[in-house]
């Protein structure tokens, strides 16, 4: 009879299902309720049966019925499917990626490797949720753990920097860094304000205000008047008596500290009273050095500053998510500023993540670490100078160095494409007197992600090594550019040139094959977080 059919068709279905240990007790009890609706649906007759079909086929649609592994008779849920089943395509790519990481070296200054429990929190239910609002003030229900989450994570972010409640508030809401610089703008300033930023190939970061004689590169040079301050083209170091000057003439609104390619300590206290000089308020963007702050190895800008952003993923080794931190005068500014003005509901599973990362940055393992990432890059500024290279401001105070390599009459770019082949991932970016952040004579390099697998300071003198033997294949590669350049009456050596003698040249290419294969045996001896 039909029903026997169906009975039948439902066995075979359980009996797959029951392989797979992912299936919940509210999956059994939908997947029971589906069979129930079909068989109570048709009256068993022969003229049913055509009709019972499509409305089994249309139920397996509903609940996104798929095949395991191509196999014919062996049916689960697509939700229900492993990714490597379902999209095998997509799991093959990161699984090159994860194989990318283990074997390379990762000196991205900004990049780090967060811990098994934070990724554990991205991969939660916490996703699935809607919470635009603020803790207890929210426009959607079901918000009451969301709530608990989010007010935990304000507690720790607090807790982690020493900051009184009642002078400080958080917003942990900021998607990354970027949003929480503009929404910090958005809290103080009004359209066409002034600001002051760092310029961007004195070390600064684009949303500090960057723009070009030409061209308003980043959105705040947009929406703001900005005058950027510099570092001295001899030294490398902020000028703050210029910086003073420009203030004065300038007269901003708000003056921005921080930036993502300067090695040294910042004065906040001179950068205060300059601000107080010219009634700006003093906003530090801390995103860079947060995990060494929350450390205690660099110094803390909370003392003075009105406002207070970070990214959570670099130093401080969390997930890719900000925070804005405020004076409470300031904290609700930047909550209606964060929402409903820039963005709408908050990644909840970013907020609880950050709150593990917190966690783990309160612990007396993480000061260790941020100590050692500050050692490891003095340890590397050590190597790369006694193999004869230069750096800008003559070395590092935190997690970072700037390699000098127009030095060498490289550019950064040819730099990072062969060291990138080597298995080192850097980038290129500006150095005092550069004079286009398109073509950079210098190259950027960080310590934290390398700390968190565990080199220490020799190891950090190997990978000064392995640098070094990566610049002279670039310096090589370079010199043969050169004649063909020559040769073809050009005048000058573009990537391109560059790139074409990496990919036919074989004694570069048998070069950069073998330092490769040295940098992989030695990434594979170091351990990725959550490894066992």
């Amino acid at each position: 009879s039909t029903h026997s059919l169906l009975f039948a068709s439902q066995q075979q279905t359980i009996t797959t299902l029951t392989k797979m240990p992912s299936f919940s007790r509210i999956q059994w009890f939908a997947w029971f309720h589906l069979c129930g609706c079909v068989a109570h649906g048709f009256c068993p007759t022969s003229s049913t049966s055509s009709s019972l079909t499509k409305r089994t086929e249309q139920q397996r649609q509903l609940i996104g019925m798929v095949s395991i592994n191509n196999e014919p008779g062996t049916t689960a849920p697509s939700s229900m499917a492993s990714l490597e089943s379902f999209d095998p395509e997509l799991a093959k790519m990161i699984g090159l990626e994860d194989r990318r990481q283990r074997e390379g070296l990762e000196l991205i200054a900004s990049e780090n490797f967060c811990s098994a429990a934070v990724r554990e929190v991205l991969g939660s239910c916490l996703t699935n949720k809607y919470s635009e609002g603020t803790v207890g003030k929210r426009y959607y229900g079901g918000n009451e753990y969301i709530d608990q989450i989010e007010s935990l994570c304000q507690q720790r972010a607090l807790a982690l920097y020493s900051l009184d409640a009642n002078e400080w508030g958080v917003n942990v809401q900021p998607y990354s860094g970027s949003p929480a610089n503009f929404a910090a703008y958005t809290a103080l300033l009004n359209p066409h304000d002034r600001i002051m930023g760092l310029d961007l190939p004195s070390g600064g970061h684009l949303t500090h205000g960057f723009q070009t004689a030409k061209k308003k590169v980043s959105a705040t040079s947009v929406y703001f008047e900005s005058m950027p301050y510099v570092v001295s083209s001899e030294t490398g170091l902020i000028d703050y008596d210029d910086l003073e000057r420009r203030a004065k003439m300038f007269l901003p609104k708000l003056i921005i500290a921080g930036g993502s390619a300067y090695p040294r300590e910042w004065d906040y206290a001179r950068m205060r009273q300059i601000a107080d000089t010219v009634g700006a308020k003093l906003m530090v963007d801390m995103a860079h050095i947060s995990g060494l702050v929350a450390g205690r190895v660099a110094d803390s800008p909370f003392a003075y500053a009105d406002v207070v952003t970070t990214t959570t993923h670099k130093s401080l080794r969390g997930p890719r998510s900000g925070m804005i931190f405020a004076r409470k005068d300031l904290i609700e500014a930047i909550d209606a500023a964060v929402f409903p003005s820039l963005q709408g509901g908050p990644h909840n599973h970013q907020i609880g993540a950050l709150a593990v990362a917190l966690r783990e940055a309160s612990q007396p393992d993480f000061a260790v670490y941020a100590a050692a990432v500050v050692a490891n890059a003095k340890a590397l500024a050590a190597g790369l100078e006694k193999r004869g290279h230069v750096l800008a401001t003559g070395g590092t105070d935190n997690h970072l160095l700037l390699w000098n390599v127009r030095e060498m009459g490289l550019t950064g770019s040819k730099v990072e494409k062969v060291l990138e082949l080597s298995s080192m991932t850097t980038n290129k970016n500006s150095i005092p007197g550069d004079t286009s952040a398109l073509n950079p004579g210098g190259v950027r390099l960080g310590t934290p992600a390398l700390t968190t697998r565990g080199l220490n300071e020799q190891d950090f003198d190997q990978v000064a090594e392995f640098l070094h033997r990566g610049s002279q294949l670039a310096l090589q590669a370079q010199q043969i550019a050169s004649l063909e350049v020559q040769q073809a009456e050009k005048q000058k050596v573009l990537l391109k040139d560059f790139v074409k003698v990496l990919e036919t040249n074989e004694e570069i290419q048998q070069g950069i094959q073998t330092l490769r294969e040295e940098v992989e045996a030695f990434a594979l001896k170091f351990p990725m977080p959550g490894d066992r």
